[in-house]
């Protein structure tokens, strides 16, 4: 039987054909015909233009390439066709651009370094023609097996471009390339123990190697190995003190390791070599936030804003403040630029995000929603996220992690009473719930610490994805010793965070899926319970632009399901945990009575009051979450009831959290 599929793979074999014999008139009559009925289908739409430009039906060409860059803003080849169309056309400036944003999609097009070289030569700017050049001339020795793997990674099939890289390693297992390639797999497939074990020993062999060294640093900040990345950049750094990347790369980590000021100063050192560069003033803007300096960082995001106009990374952290509104001017400009089909994929997530935040502060509701949506649809599409593997983990947990379990351990684990783990969704409070503790005078306020996660991921034992999970049966193999080492090894990392008070808190929100490993870890440990009424909470998910690691925000059905499975699992501890194990605090209550929440907070972190935790909004802190400016106000009720004016929009979101849910705080009956 023929399937649509079969149908599909022949029009692109019928197509490749014509192209390849060089018969682009026949081919362009096909692909007309197959694009009528295909309008959406990548490689069509490639060949497609492909086939017009050389029949020199330019604006078919054009009309092809633009579908095709909406369809996929970051697709490589589309860049580089849109170069050849440029140049044949005799607009060499701009075809020299769409060559450079084609590289930077996929660093493997060999013909776009090579066209750039020949552009830039000729508008008579040698430097640069000369390291596009460099940069053709290494691809031209790159073994071709290596060069499908850059390929395949680039267009999105890291599993293919696993296969392949791994069995060219096989053959050459000290080809440093192949171990860096392997090494970017790993760390987009989330198994960063091997990506790190990986770039370590091709820095061994290749110490001279910037790439390697570059990707190295990612991957030990990724694992929360913040002095080692530090280390590593600081090594950059020394090598060229000139440099600007090097500078940059330095500032970040001294950022992760909250030296704000001696990243500012880099920061500020960066500028002065690139004045106007839109990532620096960014990251620039963002250290600022951080430590609280409001205004200056709006003056840094506007200054990358003039640089690039759609930069879309500095309108979201303007929005992000949260406390800042935008004017008609810009408003106007962000709704332009979201429009344009040259956007990157992020450019356009974080100019819908801000569009969304804009249109709600100015009553626009329905249009708000619909940027909302739109940049939620955009991150959906990349993620693997589906509430049924979410479920199965969560029942994983609740299988494995027995009331039994815990008493068998009990007494085992690290000792130290130092952490206070707040966790729940994220938008629920727990960053309110932080500022006070940071403001009591024996607790450090760190951020949302990912050690918890990396300890899970590593217990897990796989590599690749289709291995089965070890976590989290392997708890119930881990004796005293093993259990009091891990509890040690979290207190040990997480210490560069920390001031030299006696406690510190971490509120990462998903911790709350790993409360038994972190009670066997660390018994004595504090853990609060952040809950917010459900409606308000997964509302407040859904329109917040999360960096990465909460991919269920991105759909209004996937965030009710999610919310759910939450209080289910937090039913779970609360019977299987020693009694009085976890203090539930509920945000609608804080905001009803602050002082009685703070004494039942301090109460059960074993703490004396002081009213400084009262006072929390005057604490001056680096706070990193999307609630940074609003701690940093009196308390306030302005983020009840959000939803309500999206009340029409939100029927998915209902349906899954069901009738129990709503209105009743987030307890099921």
């Amino acid at each position: 039987m023929v399937t649509s599929n079969d149908t599909l793979t022949a029009l692109r074999a019928t197509a490749q054909t014509y192209i390849k014999a060089g018969d682009f008139h026949s081919a362009q009559k096909h692909l007309d015909a197959a694009l009528a009925d295909w309008p959406e289908d990548v490689e069509l739409l490639y060949m497609g233009a492909v086939a017009a430009r050389y029949t020199r039906a330019f604006q078919q060409a054009q009309t092809w390439l633009d579908t095709l860059k909406t369809l996929q803003p970051e697709f490589g080849r589309a860049y580089q066709e849109q170069g050849h169309l440029l140049r044949d056309q005799g607009k060499l400036e701009k075809a020299c651009a769409a060559y450079a944003r084609a590289c930077q999609y996929n660093p493997a097009l060999l013909a776009s370094w090579t066209a750039q070289a020949d552009l830039l030569e000729r508008a008579g700017r040698p430097k640069d023609a000369a390291a596009a050049a460099a940069q053709a001339k290494r691809l031209n020795e790159l073994p071709k097996h290596l060069l499908a793997v850059t390929n395949h990674l680039s267009e999105g099939r890291p599993l293919k471009a696993e296969t392949l890289c791994r069995s060219f390693l096989q053959k050459n297992p000290r080809n440093t390339e192949a171990m860096r390639l392997l090494a970017d797999i790993g760390t987009r497939l989330g198994v960063l123990e091997d990506a790190d074990i990986l770039l370590k020993s091709a820095l061994e062999f290749d110490p001279a190697n910037i790439q390697i060294r570059l990707d190295y640093i990612q991957v030990l900040r990724k694992r929360q190995k913040f002095s080692e990345a530090l280390e590593q950049a600081e090594h950059l750094y020394r090598s060229d003190p000139q440099n600007p990347v090097f500078a940059s790369h330095l500032a970040i980590e001294k950022m992760q390791t909250g030296n704000y000021e001696s990243a500012l100063q880099l920061f500020d050192k960066v500028l002065e070599k690139l004045p106007n560069d839109p990532a620096t003033l960014t990251s620039r803007g963002h250290a600022l936030k951080t430590k609280g300096d409001q205004d200056e960082a709006i003056t840094s995001y506007k200054a990358a804003i003039a640089a690039l106009p759609h930069h879309g990374d500095a309108w979201y952290a303007l929005a992000n403040l949260k406390t800042y509104a935008f004017d008609d001017t810009e408003l106007d400009a962000m709704a332009k630029a979201v429009e344009k089909t040259d956007l990157n994929h992020m450019e356009r997530v974080h100019l819908c995000f801000a569009l969304g935040k804009a249109y709600e502060d100015l009553g626009l509701f329905d249009r708000a929603f619909s940027f909302f949506e739109r940049g939620n649809a955009l991150k959906s599409a990349q993620t693997r996220y589906t509430t049924e593997q979410m479920r199965a983990e969560l029942d994983a947990q609740k299988k494995i992690c027995t009331a039994n379990l815990f008493r068998r351990q009990f007494g085992n684990g690290c000792l130290a009473p130092d952490p206070i783990f707040i966790v729940g969704l994220p938008r629920a409070g727990s960053t309110l719930i932080e500022q006070i503790l940071a403001s009591h005078s024996q607790v450090d306020g760190t951020l949302e610490l990912p050690n918890i996660l990396s300890l899970a991921h590593r217990l897990r034992g796989r590599k690749h994805l289709t291995e089965k999970d070890k976590y989290p049966q392997i708890l119930h193999e881990l004796g005293a010793d093993a259990l009091a080492r891990l509890g040690e090894e979290y207190i040990e990392t997480t210490r560069i965070h920390r001031q030299g008070a006696a406690f510190f808190t971490d509120k990462m929100p998903n911790n709350f899926r790993h409360l038994g490993l972190i009670h066997l870890i660390l018994p004595n440990a504090k853990i609060i319970d952040a809950r917010r009424e459900p409606m308000d909470c997964c509302w407040s998910g859904f329109k917040q632009l999360f960096a990465e690691g909460q991919e269920f925000t991105y759909s209004l059905e996937d965030i009710g399901h999610y919310y759910r499975a939450y209080v289910d699992l937090m039913n779970h501890w609360t019977e299987v945990l020693p009694e009085g194990r976890i203090l539930r605090v509920q945000h609608e209550d804080v905001l009803d009575n602050l002082e009685r929440q703070v004494v039942k907070i301090l109460d059960y972190c074993e703490l004396p009051f002081e009213n400084a935790c009262l006072e929390f909004h005057q604490t001056d802190r680096a706070v990193r979450t999307a609630s940074s400016e609003q701690v940093r106000q009196p308390i306030s009720r302005t983020g009840q009831n959000r939803w309500k004016p999206y009340d029409a929009h939100l029927g998915p979101l209902k349906r899954a959290l069901g009738p129990n849910f709503i209105g009743n705080m987030g307890v099921t009956p």
